[in-house]
């Protein structure tokens, strides 16, 4: 279901830019990521992705006088802001919604059958 607010300016969408500058603050390993905006034959996108990281760090071997260190991260595509004639929309990327929603919804009713199962014995 895709949210419809009326945008104060059809060249930037208020939402997205307001809270881009908060979540650039936040020290949280992932958050909501915003892109630039997109002007294209009078329609501005602002694309919007889950962004997360991690860092792990080891002592080394007692051999070694470098630590270890490694990270990895992932950008998940959400959907973007659509602006067209005043008007702000969330459109969603379905692609993603599968990509996510499907296994959640399998492992949530795997978790649900065991709970249900444990409280029958």
């Amino acid at each position: 279901m895709a949210s419809t607010t009326k945008a104060s300016s059809a060249a930037k969408p208020a939402a997205p830019a307001e809270h881009a500058a908060s979540a650039a603050d936040s020290t949280s390993p992932s958050a909501i990521a915003y892109g630039d905006p997109i002007e294209m034959g009078g329609t501005t996108i602002v694309p919007v992705t889950l962004a997360s990281y991690g860092v792990l760090a080891s002592k080394g071997d007692e051999t070694s006088t470098d630590p270890g260190a490694s990270s990895a991260g992932f950008a998940v595509p959400m959907g973007a802001y659509v602006t067209r004639d005043g008007y702000t929309r969330f459109e969603p990327n379905l692609i993603s919604l599968l990509a996510v929603g499907i296994p959640f919804v399998w492992v949530a009713g795997r978790a649900l059958a065991r709970i249900i199962r444990a409280l029958k014995k």
